[in-house]
C-alpha cells in the first residue's frame, strides 16, 4: 500500500517559482520503483512532466526540461518538483504518482498505481 499527499501548490506570477512536495508512505520504501509528477489542464488531456525511477535517474516532457526539477529527499520519504520560469500554460492540477511493479519499464512510459489528490497550480500574465 502506497499513500501520496501533494502540498505546496498556489498562484504565483508569470516567471515565479514553486516547489512542490508529494509526501509518500509506504509499507516497504524499496517496493517503490517510479515516482512522478503529472499534470492536468481543463480541456487537456494529462500529461506526464516528470519521473524518476529507483537508481534516481529522471526524465522529463519536453515543456518541463530546463525548467522543472524532480528529486527526492529519501530521508524524508518526500517528493519534490522545483518550478522556475512558470507559464500560464503551466497552470493545473498537479500529481504526484508511484508504481510498485517491478518490471514496467521505464518510468515515463509506466502506467502508475498509486496517486495523490492533486494540488492546484495556477499561473498568471
Amino acid at each position: 500500500q502506497v499513500q501520496l499527499v501533494e502540498s505546496g501548490g498556489g498562484s504565483v506570477q508569470s516567471g515565479g517559482s514553486l516547489r512542490l512536495s508529494c509526501a509518500t508512505t509506504s509499507e516497504y520504501t524499496y517496493a517503490i520503483y517510479c515516482l512522478g509528477w503529472f499534470r492536468k489542464a481543463p480541456g487537456k488531456e494529462r500529461e506526464g512532466v516528470a519521473t524518476i525511477d529507483e537508481d534516481g535517474r529522471t526524465s522529463y516532457a519536453d515543456s518541463a526540461k530546463g525548467r522543472f526539477t524532480i528529486s527526492q529527499d529519501n530521508a524524508k520519504n518526500t517528493l519534490y518538483l522545483q518550478m522556475n520560469s512558470l507559464k500560464p500554460e503551466d497552470t493545473a492540477m498537479y500529481y504526484c504518482a508511484a508504481d510498485s511493479g517491478p518490471y514496467g519499464g521505464p518510468c515515463q512510459k509506466r502506467d502508475y498505481d498509486y496517486w495523490g489528490q492533486g494540488t492546484q497550480v495556477t499561473v498568471s500574465s
